[in-house]
C-alpha cells in the first residue's frame, strides 16, 4: 500500500500523540506500505510553525529520513489539477493532497471528513 499523510496525521505520528487512529499507526508502521508526504505538508507545518500555530519538530527532514517516508514535490500537474477540483474544500493545502493522491495513486490518510466529497482514495480510520 501508498500512502499520503495528512498534516495532523503526520504529526500525531511523530509526537507518539495517542489522538493518532490506531488503523493509520497500524499502516503507517506496517513494513509493506511506503509512506509519502507531501512538500504542501511541509509548507504548511512551516507557515503554520512560524505563525505560533503549532508545535512541530524543528528537524523535520531528519524527521522524515528516520521514519523512511518519502517525500513528494508539487508538480505543475499537481497545482493545475488542485485548482480545477470542485469548491467542497477550501484548504489548499488539502485540495494539494487531494489532487497528488488522485494523481499519483496514493491513498490519503486523514480524519477529515470533508475530503470524502472528492473522489479520492481514503483510508477507512472507523
Amino acid at each position: 500500500m501508498r500512502v499520503l499523510l495528512d498534516t495532523h496525521i503526520l504529526l500525531w505520528w511523530l509526537a507518539a500523540d495517542p489522538a493518532l487512529p490506531r488503523r493509520a499507526a497500524e499502516v503507517i508502521s506496517d513494513a509493506d506500505t511506503t509512506v509519502v508526504v507531501s512538500a504542501a505538508t511541509a509548507w504548511e507545518i512551516a507557515i503554520k510553525k512560524a505563525a505560533g500555530q503549532l508545535e512541530a519538530p524543528d528537524d523535520l527532514l531528519d524527521a522524515l529520513e528516520a521514519n523512511d517516508f518519502e517525500s513528494i514535490a508539487i508538480t505543475t500537474r499537481h497545482a493545475l489539477a488542485a485548482g480545477q477540483l470542485p469548491r467542497h474544500h477550501s484548504d489548499p493545502f488539502d485540495r494539494m493532497l487531494i489532487a497528488q493522491s488522485r494523481i499519483e495513486g496514493l491513498t490519503l490518510v486523514s480524519i477529515d471528513r470533508r475530503l470524502s466529497d472528492y473522489n479520492v482514495e481514503l483510508l477507512s480510520l472507523e
